[in-house]
């Protein structure tokens, strides 16, 4: 089977070559993908941004066909339609026993069993996933299943960008009706935290990206006005006389667009730190401003909740057509293509990419 790999943290593209699933046994499921999303935290953990052992498979985002079940597993069968999900709730950890099962780490834990073997090296799937290939082999409880009315493609990006997105919203900012939000970054998260603010009744949403294709995409997904990020400034005085937005959202991960959505907060608001940035890229909000302008920086990670309860509510507002998820994906590309998948997010032409992998 095919799978693309990248050999070396810190290169630029990916080699789609010949590799054997391996770790099949008790608790584990095989799957047959059908379709994976191209979310930046690949680049990231591609680039070394995210930390992540070499080589590996990338890919966290992913849904398919159960092929194989092995021994104890009982909630999925062959034949089911499942998201992968990189970081499921394991139900038996310290977070998931206090009801933080967003929180599991099991994602890491799943790294101790490879997913893949290619020639006499072993290779694993990104955070135990590994979605860039024909058929993975996972943990049994990372195989969220789906009703059969969820296309494949909605299905991958439910499994991080989309629920990340909206499940900053909604479960942790707790957007309110009528209020006012910026959100800073437009990528495949950005768009999907506007969305959320829209749900929860927010009556206006503004925009920020370099990018002016981002800008053009984040109005037809509801944004009331799309800025570049030297534009803030000035949008906060016209817009509030200076006082600030109610919610402002991060989605890059950096610390200049946290400074960036913490001074667009107005006193008492909250500042929702959604983007997952390098661990050495250090804030410079001190500690008088934290107090005396009792700014809430709520960090929100892979939405804020049991991502099974989100998966579920997402689904629930796609088929109510509440959310947008079919204009999200703007582009299709074959396995084989993945390298040019990579240079169209580097480059702002695609918001989000949609890897074929059984097609």
């Amino acid at each position: 089977m095919h799978a693309a790999v990248l050999h070396k943290t810190g290169d630029d593209t990916l080699d789609v070559v010949d590799v054997e699933p391996v770790s099949f046994g008790p608790g584990r499921v095989r799957v047959k993908m059908h379709k994976a999303g191209l979310c930046h935290s690949d680049l990231s953990a591609m680039s070394g941004v995210l930390a992540h052992p070499a080589p590996f498979v990338p890919g966290h985002e992913g849904a398919g066909e159960v092929t194989e079940v092995g021994e104890g597993v009982t909630h999925v069968k062959p034949g089911d339609r499942v998201i992968v999900c990189w970081m499921p709730p394991c139900d038996a950890c310290p977070s998931c026993k206090a009801g933080d099962g967003h929180l599991c780490r099991s994602g890491h834990r799943n790294l101790a069993n490879p997913n893949f073997r290619s020639g006499e090296a072993i290779v694993p799937g990104m955070l135990g996933a590994g979605t860039f290939a024909e058929e993975t082999v996972i943990a049994a409880y990372a195989a969220i299943p789906i009703p059969d009315d969820v296309p494949y493609d909605i299905a991958a990006l439910i499994g991080c960008g989309v629920t990340t997105g909206i499940g900053a919203a909604l479960n942790t900012a707790k957007v309110k009706p009528g209020s006012s939000v910026v959100v800073i970054g437009l990528g495949g998260v950005g768009i999907s935290i506007l969305q959320g603010a829209k749900v929860a009744g927010a009556a206006r949403i503004i925009a920020v990206d370099p990018t002016p294709n981002r800008r053009e995409w984040a109005l037809e997904f509801g944004a009331t006005e799309a800025i570049a990020p030297e534009e803030l400034p000035d949008t906060v005085k016209r817009l509030t006389g200076g006082f600030g937005f109610d919610y402002a959202f991060e989605a890059v991960g950096k610390a200049g667009t946290l400074r960036a959505a913490y001074d667009a907060t107005r006193l008492g608001g909250t500042v929702c730190l959604v983007g997952a940035g390098a661990r050495t890229d250090m804030t410079d909000i001190s500690m008088a401003e934290l107090v005396l302008n009792e700014k809430a920086i709520l960090p929100s990670f892979y939405g804020g909740a049991d991502i099974r309860r989100t998966y579920a509510t997402i689904i629930d507002l796609w088929r109510a057509g509440r959310i947008d998820l079919e204009s999200m994906i703007t582009h299709h590309v074959p396995l084989t293509d993945i390298n040019e998948a990579i240079r169209q997010m580097h480059t702002g032409e695609a918001l989000r990419t949609i890897i074929d992998i059984a097609e």
